[in-house]
């Protein structure tokens, strides 16, 4: 079993003189016997502005060997707390962190503080969203029919597919318990950005009335809107016309073509779980949802949050 062991500078100078006469990181390696991602870190780690020279990188080395690993204080660890019980996850948390105030505090220790926190009778584990194990589902075949008119996805301009420009929006609807009322779902693609609302019953009327509700506000953010082929959207021309949008449907059985939906969906579940009762959500609990979405930072947007892109501004969320 190979153990890991410090370069030593003879080595440096070895990886210095190799490197300069053209040979590669995996060569490097095999002749100072030694693994490439070591050679790879030594590379990026230990080099200056003028490249790799040994000396320096010897120095460097040295100094950060002395100064150690920084301990966690307990008012980082008090932060990390907060923002957990705020629903961030681990890893949003140390991105976020690193972003922000640079503080390095990696999301395998976060989960071992949670772990901790669970065994001494904490609550910390309730905020992460993954709590059971995950179902395989199956589909099933749509029967609702087929609406007039639609405008495939296949039409829909290729700059939307590289989430380049604010303003593509993907839309659909959450059932409550029994099938009463409904959530309506708005993201927009580029920046994540969530807006809800809520319909006493998943008609075409109410699904549209409620999307001009919501997107009138921010119409001039609006170029397209994408959506399954439920019936609730039987009023796609009218939704169009209203708010001077393109409307697209996806392929039937293709989710993956507006993952961007599917996985706000999921992220909602956290908070609506299946089975409830959307008759007793308030105003304010989808409000409350709304702002822990958007405000919290995101690994796909670089530890941005929803909010600080599609608002081009930023926001101090750590401190």
């Amino acid at each position: 079993m190979r153990t890991y062991a410090q370069l030593t500078q003879e080595q440096r100078y070895q990886i210095y003189a190799l490197k300069k006469t053209g040979h590669s990181q995996t060569e490097i390696a095999a002749v100072l016997g030694v693994h490439k991602s070591t050679v790879s870190r030594e590379l990026n780690r230990n080099r200056g502005g003028r490249g790799y020279r040994p000396q320096q990188a010897q120095r460097l080395a040295m100094e950060r060997r002395q100064k150690g690993v920084p301990r966690i204080t307990a008012e980082t660890w008090s932060v990390v707390e907060r923002l957990l019980r705020q629903d961030w996850s681990p890893e949003q948390i140390s991105g976020r962190l690193k972003k922000e105030q640079k503080v390095y505090i990696s999301h395998e220790w976060i989960y071992q503080y949670i772990l901790e926190d669970k065994r001494g009778g904490g609550d910390l584990y309730r905020h992460l969203r993954c709590q059971k194990k995950r179902r395989k589902r199956y589909g099933t075949y749509d029967r609702r029919g087929k609406l007039p008119n639609c405008r495939s996805i296949e039409e829909r301009p290729a700059i939307v597919n590289t989430r380049k420009r604010l303003g593509d929006w993907e839309v659909d609807t959450m059932l409550g318990k029994n099938h009463k009322q409904a959530l309506v779902i708005l993201t927009e693609r580029k920046s994540r950005f969530t807006l809800l609302g809520k319909v006493p019953q998943r008609t075409a009327q109410a699904v549209q009335d409620q999307i001009h509700q919501l997107l009138l506000p921010v119409v001039d953010k609006v170029h397209t809107l994408t959506s399954d082929h439920g019936k609730e959207f039987a009023f796609h021309q009218q939704i169009a016309d209203l708010l001077h949008l393109k409307f697209y449907f996806a392929h039937p059985y293709a989710a993956w073509e507006r993952g961007t939906n599917e996985n706000t969906n999921g992220l909602l579940r956290q908070y609506f779980p299946k089975q409830h009762d959307f008759q007793q959500v308030s105003s304010k609990e989808m409000e409350q949802a709304m702002f822990r979405l958007n405000f919290r930072p995101r690994k796909s947007l670089r530890f941005k949050t929803p909010f600080e892109v599609f608002c081009h501004s930023s926001v101090a969320l750590t401190s």
